[in-house]
């Protein structure tokens, strides 16, 4: 079966926070001249508002290993690497384990490799290090993954819920549907599989999960994503890894800074200055000012924004300027 027809009439993308064409990794790789490829997929999830990963492999492991099984036949290998989230993989183990091994049976080695929960794990080059023992942190691009990747041959590197999608195209069962992770401060997370064009606000309403108390959102990644007030949200569609965290309008802002600045400074792989350095120092500026200081603070967003070397320093900006804007109404 050629599956790439069919992966590029469902439009499918990559459901790991960057978007990217499906079909055009696979065609990339394809096309490239090598003794050995590898697949990998890459179950970090990092992220803080991010466990839909978890909620695929709880309920459909099997169809994310088929989605593995026929990315490794388009691209003629038979070695795989599964990147888990240690904390995932404790708790799914025995299913996982099973689902290895059935696949040993058919002639596919499929590697399992248990990381500490990181959100740098989930930036695809600093992932090929961390499985080569090497120091976590992301590579130069280009070369790209797709040319030189896992110990130097062309790998095809993908997410959990891409991967379950595939499996769909494959059996021509695909909705243009997604996963989304809500969380709120009153109760337990949920996990809900709706149409991927639908607006924040109809999620909301159609999971029964409109506030009833003043409140604003964050979308995309509890600590990336992009910060909206409640009126903003009926024509905006999801972005990024498919989370919506709920706030109350009544959140300390300091202490939504001072969740999103340790993150940052705990997740930093400390390879590049602007990041390690400038995650520290939003932190502690933060704890140690009884008085949120914006002005200080602009300088090195603009650096992190400008200069880190991936996406996560670059990211830091988003929900400060974001937040600021939509929410608190002020501009830096």
């Amino acid at each position: 079966m050629n599956i790439l027809p069919k992966i590029k009439e469902a439009d499918l993308v990559g459901r790991g926070g960057a978007g990217f064409p499906t079909y055009l990794k696979w065609e990339g790789i394809q096309k490239v001249k090598a003794d050995k490829k590898y697949v990998i997929c890459n179950a970090s999830e990092g992220e803080l508002g991010l466990f839909k990963d978890f909620y695929i492999l709880q309920n459909h492991a099997d169809r994310v290993f088929k989605g593995l099984q026929l990315a490794m036949d388009f691209i003629g290998t038979k070695k795989a690497f599964f990147n888990f989230n240690g904390d995932y993989y404790k708790k799914l183990k025995l299913q996982i384990d099973e689902l290895v091994e059935e696949y040993e049976e058919r002639g596919y080695q499929i590697t399992i490799f248990r990381e500490h929960p990181s959100y740098i794990g989930g930036e695809e080059t600093a992932l090929l290090n961390a499985i080569e023992g090497k120091r976590v942190e992301p590579r130069l691009k280009p070369p790209y993954p797709s040319d030189r990747g896992l110990f130097g041959q062309p790998t095809l590197i993908h997410n959990v819920e891409t991967l379950y999608n595939v499996a769909d195209v494959a059996e021509d069962k695909f909705e243009k549907k997604r996963f989304y992770c809500l969380s709120f401060p009153h109760k337990k997370g949920e996990v809900h599989h709706l149409p991927a064009n639908w607006s924040i606000k109809k999620i909301l309403e159609k999971t029964n999960n409109i506030p009833d108390f003043p409140y604003f959102v964050q979308i995309g990644g509890s600590a990336s994503g992009l910060v909206l007030n409640s009126s903003q949200l009926d024509k905006q569609k999801m972005m990024g890894a498919g989370s919506i965290e709920i706030y109350k309008k009544s959140t300390d802002p300091r202490e939504l800074l001072l969740k999103w600045f340790s993150f940052y400074d705990q997740e930093s792989c400390g390879k590049c200055t602007p990041c390690r350095e400038g995650t520290f120092q939003l932190r502690k500026m933060v704890e140690e000012s009884k008085n949120i200081p914006w002005q200080k603070m602009k300088p090195i967003l603009e650096v992190l924004e400008e200069t880190s070397f991936c996406a996560l320093g670059k990211s830091v900006p988003v929900p400060v300027y974001s937040f600021l804007k939509n929410v608190l109404k002020k501009k830096l």
